[in-house]
């Protein structure tokens, strides 16, 4: 049985409950949220061959220093780092390192900052630069999955809806949804309920009702869904080496829909647009 409460009631813990928020969690979500938004914008400069993404993640993190956040990741259940970096066949939590990137990679950048005790979570990805068209496509159906998982969230609607959404339109394209890894509820928490599923039917998962904040971070891969974890415990890549991608929002529910908390205030959050 799902149980829904008002979040400025709730235990500062993960119970399994949803939380509604109001008004006044919305506008500190929006500035958490549009902070990380304009670091991702101000990434695209140094993405290009050569760079190492340890060298990302100083930047994130010096940027996070100067407006007053701190990264979420940074110490997270013993992750040392202040963003993940997940280049080509690596579909999550990739750890920075001094490995420079390469021509024609392509890398998920994922930043979450805290602001005043509100969570920005957003990830995108990069083009290192001239790639290949497959990547580029791969590219575009990932941000469509996401943009199609986004414009199912209404009240009264599953969050199903969120995945046979995203599911329909990466298998018409011939591609597959990673199942190991999943959306989630943020706000005050990093991670909460409900999850959010990247594959499903319309009719399942908790009904979404007005106040409820959640990202949705499609991965999508070029060849099978499945993943394996490495020996580091963070690093997810995929069994068959084949491309993957993700891109994430954090979204609020409204009376009539959503609003996307994470969008670029630059116009620089889809394939294509990063030049």
């Amino acid at each position: 049985m799902v149980t829904y409460i008002d979040a400025s009631s709730a235990p500062l813990k993960n119970t399994g409950v949803i939380r509604l928020y109001d008004a006044e969690a919305f506008a500190g979500m929006r500035k958490a949220c549009q902070l990380t938004a304009r670091c991702l914008d101000a990434l695209y400069p140094l993405v290009k061959p050569g760079v190492a993404t340890d060298a990302i993640d100083r930047f994130v993190f010096e940027f996070g220093m100067d407006h007053g956040a701190l990264p979420a990741t940074l110490n997270y259940r013993g992750y040392t780092k202040s963003s993940c970096t997940s280049i080509n066949h690596v579909v999550c939590h990739g750890i920075p390192n001094d490995k420079p990137l390469r021509e024609g990679d392509v890398v998920n950048i994922d930043v979450t900052f805290i602001l005043d005790g509100w969570h920005g979570d957003s990830s995108r990805m990069y083009p290192v630069g001239e790639i290949k068209r497959a990547a580029e496509r791969l590219l575009e159906v990932t941000h469509e999955c996401l943009m199609r998982g986004i414009a199912a969230v209404r009240p009264g609607a599953r969050t199903g809806a969120i995945g046979e959404a995203i599911q329909a339109h990466a298998e018409a394209e011939r591609c597959s949804v990673v199942r190991d890894f999943c959306g989630h509820g943020v706000g005050r928490l990093f991670h909460d309920a409900p999850n959010i599923l990247h594959y499903g039917r319309a009719n399942e998962g908790p009904e979404m009702r007005e106040g409820m904040i959640f990202t949705i971070e499609p991965m999508i891969n070029l060849g099978r869904p499945h993943v394996k974890v490495l020996s580091d415990g963070w690093t997810a890549v995929t069994r068959d080496r084949s491309l993957s991608a993700q891109y994430e929002h954090t979204v609020g529910v409204t009376a009539d829909g959503c609003e996307i908390f994470t969008l670029s205030p630059g116009g620089l959050d889809r394939p294509g647009l990063s030049a």
